[in-house]
């Protein structure tokens, strides 16, 4: 079995959220701005990383939402004959820096704010969705949870 490491950014900003698209191997969907980890990089590096090469922003990591996982069966996969086991860690972050500007030669194309409730009318990846849930499970710091 293969297994891929990967870190992203849930960055909200006046009701908006900044997005990548993705579009590698004829597939093509929006998402979190992330993405694997290099070598011995630690995921808190790979996440700013990643959101700066996708997105153009600097950012800061405010704290851990969570870790998903899913495995990739091998006949799904695009690459590799072996299925994937997929490790997802999704922290909140928000920028710091930079300006917006789309990845050149990598795995997006495009970084994007949208309004939140335009959200659910993207087409996206899964992990976007399980990102979102986890953000509202966790509120702000200083934040309390009603329910």
């Amino acid at each position: 079995m293969d297994i891929r490491i990967a870190a992203y950014g849930v960055i909200i900003r006046d009701g908006e959220i900044l997005l990548s698209h993705w579009n590698e191997h004829g597939r093509s969907a929006w998402t979190l701005p992330g993405g694997g980890i290099e070598g011995a990089e630690h995921p808190l590096e790979a996440a700013r990383r990643e959101i700066r090469e996708e997105t153009g922003y600097d950012a800061e990591i405010d704290r851990l939402l969570g870790i998903d996982t899913m495995i990739v069966p091998a006949a799904k996969r695009h690459h590799g004959s072996a299925p994937l086991y997929a490790m997802r860690i999704v922290y909140r972050a928000h920028v710091v820096g930079g300006r917006l500007e789309n990845e050149v030669g990598g795995s997006s194309d495009e970084a994007r704010w949208f309004p939140l409730g335009e959200v659910d009318s993207l087409t996206r990846v899964s992990l976007l969705d399980i990102a979102l849930r986890m953000n509202a499970e966790e509120p702000a710091d200083g934040a309390v949870r009603r329910g």
